[in-house]
């Protein structure tokens, strides 16, 4: 089982106004660990109500090739729960809970020619990609960063240094809401259009995902070359969390009509207290326990960080989708609530 690590902020940066990076020092027995690709991120766990705790994922915006820390960036948002501690409370020398680097919005080669499109703190992945081509790549990138205006726009003195070193290799067009209003498919399709034959990665909140991804079907890129990272939840936007991207969901996929579904009655203990709820077949638990308005650990909801993991003390569950645990946990009785539907009558479960 993936266990949390340690890590202390060796940096605390600025970016703007509303978004910060977090330089993390690595100790040497970590380094293989938290090794990582460009594009993948970290699983922080914050203090939650009632003395408990959450779990976010937030994009590396480091290099493993041209940085010598990881560097994470938060951007606030209202009633953001991880992301405001973060911002209000984490100084240089404070101590974090981390999981080791996941994610797969990663391009397969460095040498390719690729077409980024990024809104707002969905920069963050793709700077590390941007970073990694320039320093270790031959492929020629274009980036289309949308932002409400010129004081949001994150790493705007570094994109600019960047395209200054690199002008035959980077090309970087900025859109701003406040000057040419919130884009639209037929208004990026044309400045688009030069880079169809290319891979596209696209990151940022789900307004902008779908812009850019009807933009890109208008322009006939095939979905197989378009890479998505999204501000994604299961859940009515009530219950979505402001961290940076968790892994991508291609659309249209949701959970897989599964033989001899089964509706079960769960008992959860989480955070010192006992819950007996309905489960309905075919429903993730992670998703039955936050529509009842409890506070369980989770991050990436795709069944690749282990957030989520607690254990089985009774019945049987299904995984939809696992990428995390291994033989030796399953024999422990862990299970991932994000994709654990249930497979007897009663099912009980703890987070101790």
């Amino acid at each position: 089982m993936i266990r949390y690590r340690r890590l202390r902020v060796a940096d605390l940066i600025e970016e703007t106004p509303d978004a910060y990076s977090l330089v993390l020092a690595v100790p040497p027995e970590l380094a293989a660990e938290f090794a990582y690709r460009p594009g993948q991120y970290l699983t922080i766990r914050v203090p939650g109500a009632a003395g408990g705790a959450v779990a976010r994922c937030y994009s590396l915006s480091s290099s493993p090739h041209t940085d010598d820390h990881l560097k994470i960036t938060v951007k606030r948002v209202p009633d953001g729960r991880a992301s405001n501690w973060i911002c209000d409370h984490v100084k240089v020398g404070a101590v974090l809970e981390l999981l080791p680097p996941s994610g797969a919005f990663t391009p397969g080669s460095l040498d390719r020619d690729l077409l980024l499109l990024a809104g707002g703190s969905g920069i963050t992945p793709v700077m590390s990609i941007i970073k990694s081509a320039l320093a270790r790549g031959s492929g020629h990138l274009s980036l289309l960063y949308a932002n409400r205006d010129t004081a949001s726009v994150i790493f705007a003195a570094e994109l600019r240094t960047l395209s200054e070193r690199h002008p035959s290799r980077l090309r970087v067009a900025h859109w701003l809401d406040s000057a040419q209003g919130p884009p639209d498919p037929a208004s990026l399709a044309p400045l688009l259009a030069p880079y169809a034959d290319r891979d596209a990665y696209v990151c940022g909140p789900e307004p902008f995902v779908a812009v850019a991804c009807k933009a890109l079907g208008q322009l006939g890129v095939p979905e197989q070359r378009v890479h998505i990272e999204r501000f994604h939840s299961a859940l009515a936007p009530a219950a979505i969390d402001d961290a940076s991207p968790p892994p991508a969901v291609d659309p249209g996929l949701g959970v897989p009509a599964l033989n001899g579904a089964t509706a079960a009655t769960a008992e959860v203990h989480l955070d010192g207290q006992v819950h007996h709820l309905p489960w309905p077949a075919g429903t993730r638990l992670l998703d039955l326990l936050i529509s009842a308005g409890l506070n369980p650990p989770y991050s990436c909801r795709q069944g690749t960080c282990g957030a989520c993991a607690c254990r089985l003390l009774e019945g049987e569950v299904e995984l939809v989708h696992n990428e995390i645990l291994e033989d030796e946990d399953f024999a422990e009785g862990y299970t991932l609530a994000c994709q654990a539907i249930p497979r007897t009558a009663t099912v009980r479960v703890t987070y101790s």
